[in-house]
């Protein structure tokens, strides 16, 4: 059988100053051997781009196969690969840049790993397979007069693929997930030019310590970053003499230069973190190498939050919240009408009144983007003063607004609508959990010592009315948001209770997404939805929106392919569609709903992300809608808090304008720092899993295989919801094991050592749903753990 690694022509770059050919190019006594391309000039990018000669798009860095990175076509349906450090040009992951094809004098012959960006996570191919696909691509380079390339892309069929975008041979891979793609190219890309660096050059790492050397060795933990040279004078004092006492010490580098002559960057030491595994250094680390800003509030920014005159209101107004949420920006109110109709409220925190277009604190707002939401913290957007005091809609205390009010039926029909500044007195704050309690018992009188402190102004039974009748008509949206062809992908959420004084993790539970969540979320939505149409309709070239773009047609169709094969019905022609397909039954059991979260998280895989846009920019309304929704428009105008994509809308909605392009910056802005939060928050928890493992574990659970490889598989761990990989070589007590694949479907058949010598090997059958017991238990690397697969007992594989 073929080694996973073949000799295949790959996208490296390997011209004279590449580092195969070092011995080609002595140079001079003591010049030092180029190793990287030098970059081109701004002028010759300009014009290269012009002509179409070269591709602009940010780079994606493998980060398990670190030597592998990607770029998006010009037409955002493919993907351009890049092998190699060489070939990346001392780009880092995100930043954006532009690639040249290079002559193929420049090409070289070399070992790549057939993997994808995503590591192939609930892929398969087997090593045969791969022997087959290589030995038609050898075929294929006798008869050719250029030689084929060989990635993998998820669930490829094996098939010969050749896409031209401006006499641009691409890689089809699809996003690039996984399975084999064959294609005859004639061409190999360099990075030539960075653009823009976005990439925060900041990383958590160790230090060793270089014998004879002016510098120590910085190590970074994330891969795709580079080495470090960092000088002696930057370490701690007496790191010479003890280098061996930071052995496990974190710190934080950035790095100041990256010569073309160099494999090593050059870098300074910011700060020593603390010991690895502990969760305010690791913590630290992650804000500071994803470029989150968690500094205090100057003076200087706050110096424009000056006194306000404030009104009263006297609606029955309450917000709706997590226990623990002190960054209140949204109220509801829901009067009966005479007529049976409802006046329903959304009112909404009127931070654009604090935060004026241009002053200091914008300035701070707009860089930071969002609040970031970690297991033990927040780093907010705005100083607490804005977000907990003055802005926060507190109870029984006056705040300043923005209102969105309909008359609306009890089915949920739209009459009328209304847009305002207003000024409301939240009557009471509302938990979620308060909120079901009044949605479970409609008949219950609840008492004072019930619920937190109640304006005497509205009785509780009146505050109680109020919940049942926005649920009732939430409900009756609902349905018509998903019989209108509206999705949603639910994926489960770890939450953790944590200790009040130390705040390590004393338990973890998976969240619950119940009927007051659901209740918000649907006046929310509709807020929003209302709020895209009154801005849009007011200012067609400037408003701020919100798209999402369908998911990518060809991992659609490969899904369709596997699902059809295990034998699910599910329809993926449109959002609506696969919404009915995920509520049919998969089964009548116990794990119904694990089947429902393996088939969720694989349906999720060919989503895009969502994006801010200025309509200004974009232009063609067919790309204006939001695929999810299933609606022409949507924005975000409900947490102004915590996105400054909403202080923006707010502004619109008070007519404070700005020009398009700076409106189109600030959203592209907007979405980078969107998509390094949730980055921070899912490695906040990770990182507290990690820790719980640690000191609670080992963990046992059930768990279902949700996707399968060669010599591994991935697993949803059921009892926490936490997804994490099975490595076959690593499994204690295995005798051997094998894989095969048939279409799409993959499987791997594991045979335990029988506990009587005497007997045959125990067979186990691992495919997409196979339940399976599992141990979660820590490794010796800090926050590090591992899923050990529990041995079947006898008749139950």
């Amino acid at each position: 059988m073929m080694s996973q690694f073949h000799r295949v022509l790959s996208f490296s770059a390997s011209s004279a100053n590449s580092p195969a050919d070092k011995n080609k190019n002595k140079g001079g006594r003591g010049q030092k051997k180029q190793v990287f391309e030098p970059y081109m000039t701004t002028e010759d990018v300009s014009h290269g781009l012009k002509r179409g000669e070269l591709i602009q798009g940010q780079i994606r860095i493998n980060p398990k196969k670190y030597h592998e990175a990607f770029i998006p076509s010009p037409d955002d349906t493919r993907d351009i690969f890049l092998d190699g450090i060489v070939a990346r040009n001392r780009a880092l992951n995100g930043d954006v840049v532009v690639v040249q094809i290079l002559p193929q004098e420049q090409w070289k012959v070399s070992k790549i790993s057939v993997q994808s960006d995503t590591d192939c996570e609930g892929a398969s191919e087997s090593e045969t397979q791969k022997e087959h696909i290589m030995q038609r691509a050898q075929k294929k380079r006798e008869r050719a007069p250029s030689p084929d390339v060989i990635v993998e892309d998820q669930c490829s069929d094996q098939e010969e693929l050749i896409s031209k975008q401006k006499n641009i041979t691409l890689m089809d891979t699809g996003t690039v997930k996984k399975g084999i793609t064959l294609l005859p190219s004639s061409f190999v890309y360099q990075v030539v030019y960075i653009v823009e660096k976005k990439h925060s050059r900041a990383a958590t790492g160790f230090l060793k310590f270089l014998p004879d050397k002016p510098f120590a060795m910085f190590s970074p933990v994330d891969h795709r970053v580079p080495r470090i040279n960092v000088p002696l004078r930057d370490c701690p004092e007496d790191f010479r003499s003890r280098s061996g006492d930071y052995t496990n010490t974190l710190f934080i580098c950035r790095i100041t230069n990256w010569a073309a002559d160099s494999n090593f960057a050059e870098g300074q030491l910011a700060k020593t973190l603390g010991q690895a595994g502990e969760i305010e250094p690791e913590t630290e680390g992650i804000l500071t190498e994803y470029d989150v800003d968690f500094s205090d509030f100057s003076n200087e920014d706050l110096k424009d939050l000056t006194s306000l005159f404030l009104m009263f209101r006297t609606e029955c107004i309450f917000t709706i919240d997590p226990a623990t949420a002190r960054d209140l920006d949204d109220a509801l109110s829901c009067k009966q009408l005479p007529d049976g109709n409802f006046e329903v409220g959304v009112h909404i925190a009127d931070v654009s009144y604090f935060v004026e277009q241009d002053n200091a604190l914008d300035a701070v707002a707009s860089q930071r983007a969002t609040s970031v939401y970690m297991v033990q913290k927040v780093i907010p957007m705005l100083p607490r003063l804005l977000c907990e005091e003055l802005c926060s809609l507190n109870p029984l205390t006056d705040r300043l607004t923005f209102s969105v009010i309909w008359k609306i039926t009890p089915e949920g029909k739209i009459l009328s609508e209304w847009f305002g500044r207003t000024v409301i007195r939240s009557c009471v704050k509302l938990s979620y959990d308060h909120a079901q309690s009044m949605i479970e018992a409609p008949e219950k009188l609840f008492s004072a010592e019930e619920l937190p402190p109640v304006d005497p102004m509205h009785p509780i039974d009146e505050i109680h009315q109020a919940v049942l009748n926005l649920h009732s008509i939430a409900k009756n949206l609902r349905a018509q948001r998903f019989s209108g062809g509206a999705l949603r992908l639910d994926q489960i959420k770890l939450s953790f209770t944590l200790d009040k004084e130390t705040m390590m993790p004393q338990g973890c539970y998976v969240y619950q997404y119940r009927d007051s969540n659901k209740l918000v979320e649907e006046f929310m939505l509709l807020a929003n939805m209302a709020t895209a149409s009154h801005i849009y309709r007011k200012f067609p070239e400037l408003a701020l929106l919100r798209r999402h773009p369908p998911p990518k047609t060809k991992m659609v169709d490969e899904l369709q392919e596997l699902c059809d094969q295990l034998g699910i019905d599910i329809d993926l022609s449109s959002a609506g569609a696969l919404h009915k397909s995920l509520n049919t039954t998969l089964g009548d059991d116990e794990y119904t709903s694990a089947r429902k979260e393996v088939l969720t998280h694989m349906c999720s895989r060919p989503m895009q992300m969502a994006l801010y846009f200025c309509t200004g920019v974009l232009k063609q309304e067919q790309f204006f809608k939001h695929y999810a929704l299933n609606v022409p428009l949507y924005t975000h105008f409900t947490s102004p808090i915590r996105r400054y994509a909403d202080i923006i809308v707010h502004r619109l909605l008070a007519s404070s304008l700005t020009s398009d392009v700076e409106v189109e910056k600030q959203a592209s802005h907007c979405n980078d720092k969107k998509t390094v939060s949730k980055r921070v928050q899912e490695l906040s928890s990770e990182l507290f899993f990690g820790v719980f493992v640690k000191e609670c574990g080992p963990l046992d659970s059930e768990a279902m295989v949700m996707g399968v490889l060669d010599q591994s598989f991935d697993v949803l761990v059921l009892r926490y919801g936490v997804q994490k990989r099975v490595y076959c070589k690593s499994i204690a007590g295995l005798d051997t094991f094998h894989h095969r694949k048939v279409g799409k479907k993959s499987e791997l058949t594991l045979l335990w050592t029988p506990e009587d010598l005497e007997n045959p090997p125990v067979e186990q059958v691992i495919s997409i749903f196979t339940l399976v017991e599992v141990q979660l238990k820590a490794d010796g690397a800090p926050m590090k753990y591992s899923a050990l697969l529990k041995r079947p007992e006898d008749g139950m594989s």
